[in-house]
């Protein structure tokens, strides 16, 4: 089956290869050249410009979308519109917010262009594992595009979802849980590593242990394997995570139909102080702390102090440091 894919990062790069591996007519482009030469002497076909890629392309034409989501999709969709023809289909592989899916399928519905959305999973790995595809829009498309959905999947791991959205619906709650499941081995592991059995105690043969059959078995666990294996490597990670923006949408989603997803959000908010130094918030509790406790605070650049309760006593020992 013929598909064009917009879009050669990590993932849209190896998503191609798996494509061409199963026999697809694969025409790609990206927005610089190279990427998409790189992948023409692996079997696809390589197009310098947007009119040339759709060009190249058979009608109805199956054109996949493997870029950020937001403006930079948005675009790439506005500039396809005047050089598509009715019954062409565009697939919006990345993780775009389901309430954008439905507002532009509506729009492109007006022109007579197809549209699905695809929440995909699998990373760096997809190359060799396959990609878990969750399709959302018109079920008829979903099967017209099927043999790509299937060629892109492991083993029963694509899903047509439902109605428009639902792809990346499903996307968002499955990056949601994932954010959970992070959160809890790492403080797991935190908890063991900070131990009086800590020092002794393997990490990664941990890992390998409990991913051999217990319950909290799983692929990211297997990833830990490898993770521990080098503690200095570790170390020197810096604990900053970024989001995505999925989970956000997840929190808000759980906020408007009155979900208590308690440990999504919390998992959300430990990234948020991930990438904050000294948070106004802590600061404000310290000195509170102080004041009604006499309990210790810290100055910038000094060793934990004690000071008495009472008002204004954490404004004085400041002023004493200065002078």
């Amino acid at each position: 089956m013929q598909i064009g894919m917009i879009g050669l990062g990590r993932m849209g790069a190896n998503m191609s290869r798996r494509l061409i591996k199963d026999k697809h007519d694969v025409i790609v482009y990206n927005r610089t050249l190279e990427k998409s030469l790189k992948l023409e002497k692996e079997g696809a076909t390589a197009a310098a410009t947007i009119n040339e890629f759709v060009k190249k392309m058979k009608a109805p034409r199956l054109v996949w979308i493997m870029l950020p989501a937001g403006d930079v999709t948005k675009k790439q969709i506005q500039d396809l519109i005047p050089l598509l023809e009715k019954g062409d289909i565009i697939v919006d592989g990345g993780n775009s917010n389901y309430k954008d899916d439905i507002l532009r399928y509506g729009e492109l519905k007006e022109k007579g262009i197809l549209y699905l959305d695809a929440g995909i999973s699998g990373g760096i790995w997809g190359l060799k594992n396959g990609y878990a595809t969750m399709v959302g829009g018109d079920e008829e498309v979903f099967k017209y595009g099927e043999p790509i959905f299937r060629s892109l999947a492991p083993a029963d791991g694509y899903m047509y979802c439902g109605k428009t959205g639902a792809g990346h619906f499903v996307k968002m709650t499955h990056n949601a849980i994932e954010y959970g499941l992070m959160e809890a081995y790492g403080e797991g592991f935190e908890i063991l590593k900070a131990s009086q059995y800590g020092a002794d105690l393997d990490l990664s043969g941990v890992a390998k242990m409990w991913n051999a059959g217990s319950v909290v078995k799983s692929w990211l666990l297997e990833l830990l394997i490898d993770v521990f294996k080098d503690a200095r490597e570790l170390e020197q990670i810096q604990g900053y995570v970024e989001d995505s923006g999925e989970t956000r949408w997840a929190v808000k989603e759980a906020l408007d139909t009155g979900v208590a997803a308690d440990v999504i959000t919390t998992a959300l908010y430990k990234r948020f102080n991930s990438r904050q130094k000294d948070t106004y918030s802590n600061k404000v509790t310290a000195a509170l702390r102080n004041e009604f406790g006499g309990h210790k605070v810290a100055f910038e650049g000094e060793n934990v102090k004690t000071f008495s309760a009472g008002s204004g006593h954490i404004r004085h020992a400041e002023a004493d440091k200065r002078k």
